[in-house]
């Protein structure tokens, strides 16, 4: 393979810079989807992942999008919002040769052995092999076009340049004052469209002929350019009804539609969470989020995704977790700058921080726009609080509920936390310092020795986390309650609570 592509197994930049010592160098064409396929050969052979970064989709969408390329098929990834379509597209470079050779000067990445625009054509007539050429890494050979109402087809394919053809004093009918569009300019690459079903149905019928026949006819101009480019598209199938449509024709022609999904599991998600926070060294370093709220977050996000007042044909973004968690950490290293401290454990009360990640990435229904967004937020973070809690800890209802026996008398777990706050309030401040809100956390009775007897394995710091998580969670299934107003969360006696209303600020 190196003696016939010498681009291919290098890292060092090729050095022939003439069509002549191309040739010599044993060179040989082939096309954009037969080089995407033998590299995909080479990596399925060597064991290595198609996709760096991109989990959840190893026995699914990979598998799918591997027998595509395999094919030599045009690809429409669908799927809702926040499922890497794009990311996967542009990942699909790194199966490109890193190297190309073109016809230097050519607007269209012209091959050297194989040229197709009159540029290239005239300029081989006349010089021949010692037609210079350059090299085209293939980062440069990638192009994305976001689908908007406003695109035209002179956009895609292209159209006559008044400019050019007065520069070069040439005739309007002359090919060569054409000015060539996205998709000619993207000849021997991979050419994206997302968002495919906003292009307006006239400009989707311009890509028929390309994607049937794999060349473009610009109007005005008697040519015809074989192009070679593999296409990708992505589509949210909610566009089919409410924004467009992608028209039956296209979509015939369009080889493989592969359809992209959610993380199949918490853990899944919570690993891709991790990947894509962007958090600095200093906020490493001074905030610790314990998995504990690693797992609410996530939870969020699966909450919504089955919430009934939460659009589920939008879908809900693996964004709306990576900005609650950034917005988590950013509130707790808020908390420890302004308490002047080095070092901090993020808390369940941060998670009210959460709340503006939250409402800007779902979309509700009519009865969640009558509820209000800030509001189905709390009940998001209430409903993961609850759902957690039952994978932790004795259900609260069956245990206030469970009668002693003769023998083996069994007790609610929760009893001595529960007349703790019979008798007295606490008042947990969001701003308290590490150690007022440790001394807080550790004055309930019984609490924290419940932590322990259930979750040994924590540290002293997680173990105050897990008392406060505890709090929250028998506030949520109304054994304790719970007042949350601006700057604190205070617990005491239930009825007590009702009376003066749990609210959230």
């Amino acid at each position: 393979m190196a003696a016939l592509h010498e681009a291919n197994d290098t890292m060092d930049h090729p050095t022939s810079t003439t069509i002549g010592e191309l040739k010599k160098s044993g060179w040989k064409s082939r096309t954009v989807k037969e080089e995407l396929r033998a590299n995909l050969i080479l990596r399925i052979r060597a064991g290595s992942p198609l996709f760096e970064g991109i989990h959840g989709y190893e026995d699914t969408v990979v598998p799918a999008l591997e027998r595509a390329i395999l094919a030599g098929h045009s690809i429409n990834l669908l799927g809702l919002r926040g499922q890497a379509k794009t990311r996967m597209a542009r990942s699909l470079v790194q199966l490109l040769d890193e190297w190309m050779p073109i016809v230097a000067g050519s607007e269209i990445n012209d091959d050297p052995l194989a040229p197709i625009s009159r540029y290239a054509l005239n300029l081989i007539a006349e010089h021949g092999d010692t037609t210079p050429i350059s090299w085209v890494h293939r980062d440069q050979r990638y192009t994305e076009k976001l689908a908007t109402p406003d695109v035209t087809v002179a956009d895609l394919i292209g159209d006559s340049d008044p400019i050019k053809a007065a520069n070069l004093k040439l005739d309007y009918s002359d090919e060569r004052v054409i000015h060539f569009g996205l998709i000619p300019r993207s000849h021997r690459g991979i050419f994206v469209i997302n968002e495919l079903p906003d292009l307006q149905p006239r400009i989707q019928v311009a890509l028929f002929n390309i994607l049937q026949e794999g060349d473009v006819q610009i109007r005005g101009f008697k040519l015809r350019l074989p192009l070679d480019i593999q296409f990708v598209f992505t589509a949210n199938p909610e566009d089919y009804t409410n924004r467009g449509a992608i028209i039956t024709p296209l979509k015939d022609r369009i080889q493989s539609q592969i359809l992209t999904h959610y993380p199949p599991t918490l853990e899944m998600g919570m690993r891709i969470t991790a990947q894509e926070v962007r958090s600095t060294k200093d906020q490493t370093a001074r905030v610790r989020v314990p998995d504990l709220l690693r797992v609410l977050i996530e939870r969020i996000a699966w909450e919504a995704r089955d919430s009934e007042y939460v659009d589920r044909k939008s879908g809900v973004s693996a964004r709306l977790t990576i900005t609650a968690l950034e917005s988590l950490i950013s509130a707790a290293e808020r908390r420890a700058l302004r308490n002047g401290e080095e070092r901090t454990v993020a808390r369940i009360g941060d998670l009210q921080a959460v709340v503006p990640a939250i409402v800007g990435k779902i979309e509700l229904v009519y009865e969640g726009e009558q509820e209000g967004a800030e509001k189905i937020a709390h009940h998001l973070i209430s409903m993961a609080i609850r759902n957690v809690f039952a994978d932790l800890f004795p259900d609260p209802a069956k245990a206030r509920k469970s009668k002693a026996a003769a023998e083996g008398q069994r007790t609610d777990p929760y009893q001595s936390i529960i007349a703790h706050f019979e008798a007295q309030q606490l008042d947990v401040p969001m701003e308290a310092t590490n150690q007022v809100h440790a001394k807080a956390i550790a004055s309930v009775e019984g609490l924290l020795p419940l932590v322990r007897k259930l979750h040994s394995y924590l540290d002293a710091e997680e173990q105050t986390l897990w008392g406060e998580f505890v709090l929250h969670a028998l506030a949520e299934h109304s054994r304790i309650g719970r007042t949350v107003l601006a700057g604190k969360a205070s617990f005491g006696d239930l009825m007590a609570s009702m009376l003066q209303g749990d609210t959230e600020a």
